[in-house]
């Protein structure tokens, strides 16, 4: 069936409408950040750069690195650009651009994000690295989609009774990384953690500068949930929609963090920029691995 031009929004050079990429500009591997920046913190240690593009906070480069090539993309912070990002990509890799059309061959993706994060238990360390073994999602993203098999609904029914959870909320869900990729990172280089993706960085994560907030005992329930001997150990603002979205296109996705801040004990990494090159050399290597 074509799909509308209202629906798949191309621009005059034929680049899909966002990111501004052709089809040929991504590779099968995709580094996700959500600093621009960041882009040219992974990519520096490429061997070799084949591509550039920037719109808007969509910077993507695509080169290699010890022979495999990978693309890297900033997404921005929050659920809704992860929204247009895994959109947009899926699009460059499984539709016809031309004839508007779903490819019969399907392409699978590996999406892997390198980013930053707040631990909500006390034993876990600052610039400690952690890979999120499973993501509970409080924004409303995957509502939008029909198919939500991937939820564990016991799990979310605990935990919304654990912390009292408000009906004016949106209904959490929980998603869990590609076992293909999460298998990469089994060590104790990396504390394995279940995150929970917020929809903003003051309030909805439990700090208070000027505004009152709905529950100030939130953090302290989330640290304190237990659901068969697992805890939620992070808090930070994309990875439950970067797992759904994979999950709901069929793709792959792990999300790896840096530990910058432990929200039980109020600290912050003395060299944040240090704690995340780290984390980006070690990901690469286990990439081409």
């Amino acid at each position: 069936m074509r799909i509308p031009e209202s629906e798949l929004i191309l621009n005059q050079d034929g680049s899909i409408y966002h990111l501004h990429l052709h089809p040929e500009d991504i590779a099968e591997t995709i580094i996700t950040v959500g600093d621009p920046d960041r882009v040219s913190e992974v990519t520096r240690h490429f061997d070799t750069i084949e591509f550039t593009k920037q719109k808007r906070e969509f910077k993507t480069q695509t080169g290699s690195y010890k022979g495999k090539r990978m693309t890297v993309i900033s997404t921005g912070i929050g659920t809704d650009n992860i929204d247009i990002v895994f959109n947009e990509l899926d699009a460059l890799a499984n539709i016809d651009l031309e004839t508007r059309t779903t490819k019969e061959t399907f392409t699978q993706l590996d999406f892997i994000r390198i980013g930053t994060s707040g631990a909500i238990q006390p034993d876990i360390a600052v610039d400690s690295f952690l890979v999120s073994a499973m993501a509970i999602g409080f924004d409303n993203l995957v509502h939008f989609y029909g198919d939500h098999d991937y939820s564990d609904d016991a799990f979310i029914n605990a935990f919304m009774n654990h912390l009292q959870w408000s009906p004016r909320k949106s209904e959490p869900y929980s998603v869990a990384a590609s076992p293909h990729l999460l298998a990469l990172f089994p060590d104790s280089d990396f504390i394995q953690g279940i995150t929970a993706t917020n929809v903003g960085f003051y309030g909805p994560q439990g700090r208070k500068l000027r505004l009152a907030l709905e529950d100030d005992g939130m953090n302290k329930k989330l640290e304190s949930f237990r659901y068969n001997d697992k805890t939620i150990t992070n808090l930070e603002m994309e990875t439950s929609g970067i797992y759904a979205m994979a999950s709901l296109l069929g793709h792959n996705a792990v999300s790896l963090n840096a530990i910058l801040a432990n929200r039980a004990l109020g600290t912050f990494s003395d060299s944040p920029s240090k704690a995340v090159d780290s984390l980006i050399i070690n990901v690469l290597d286990r990439i081409v691995a």
